[in-house]
C-alpha cells in the first residue's frame, strides 16, 4: 500500500468527494456507494456506485451523466486549488472513450446525425478488435473529433457548474474524507 503525503491525501479527498457531490447531483446518475481515499494499488482514492438494476442499454442522457461523473474530480481539483493534477487520468480516458462511442458508433451527435462511423474487422481470436478502418473523410474526421471535444467539455462544465453552486457540500465531504478515509 501507499503511504500519502499531506498535500496528496487533501487533494485525493477533494477529488473523490468532487465525483461523490457530482454524482449525487446529476440526474440519471446511480447512488453513490461507497467513497474512500485509502490507496488500492495505481489508485489514490475510488468512488463507487452501485446500479440499482442490470441495464443493456443506455440513454444519451444517462451516458452524459457518467461522462460528468467521470470529470467530477478533476472539476473539483480546478476550482479547490486552482490547478489540475495526473490524477484524473483514467477518468479523462473513460470519458472520452465513451464521448467517442456516442459520437462514432451509437449515433448521438446532432452535427453528424445518427449515422455510425469507422469500420472494424474483429478477429474471434482473443476477441479483439485488430484494425479499424476509416471508412469517412478528413472533412468528417475533424468534425468528430471536434464533437468529441464538444461532449465532454460540455460535460466538464457541467460538472464544475455543480460544484460551484454546492461548494459547501464538496468542502464538507472532503474534511469528513480526511477524518475517515472510508464513508
Amino acid at each position: 500500500s501507499r503511504i500519502l503525503d499531506e498535500n496528496e491525501r487533501r487533494l485525493t479527498a477533494y477529488h473523490e468527494a468532487g465525483h461523490a457531490v457530482v454524482m449525487a447531483l446529476s440526474e440519471e446518475s446511480e447512488p453513490v456507494h461507497k467513497v474512500t481515499i485509502i490507496p488500492r494499488g495505481a489508485s489514490l482514492g475510488s468512488t463507487m456506485q452501485l446500479p440499482e438494476k442490470d441495464r443493456y442499454t443506455e440513454s444519451q442522457r444517462k451516458l452524459s451523466s457518467m461522462l460528468i461523473n467521470f470529470m467530477g474530480g478533476r472539476a473539483a481539483e480546478e476550482i479547490v486549488f486552482g490547478d489540475v493534477t495526473t490524477g484524473a487520468q483514467n477518468d479523462l480516458k473513460q470519458a472520452t472513450n465513451i464521448a467517442r462511442l456516442m459520437v462514432c458508433e451509437w449515433g448521438m451527435s446532432d452535427k453528424l446525425g445518427p449515422l455510425s462511423f469507422g469500420k472494424k474487422e474483429e478477429q474471434i481470436f482473443l476477441g479483439r478488435e485488430f484494425a479499424q478502418h476509416r471508412d469517412y473523410s478528413e472533412k468528417t474526421a475533424l468534425l468528430i473529433d471536434d464533437e468529441i471535444k464538444r461532449i465532454v467539455n460540455e460535460n466538464y462544465a457541467r460538472a464544475k457548474s455543480i460544484l460551484q453552486t454546492n461548494l459547501d457540500q464538496l468542502m464538507e465531504l472532503a474534511n469528513t474524507l480526511l477524518d475517515k478515509e472510508a464513508l
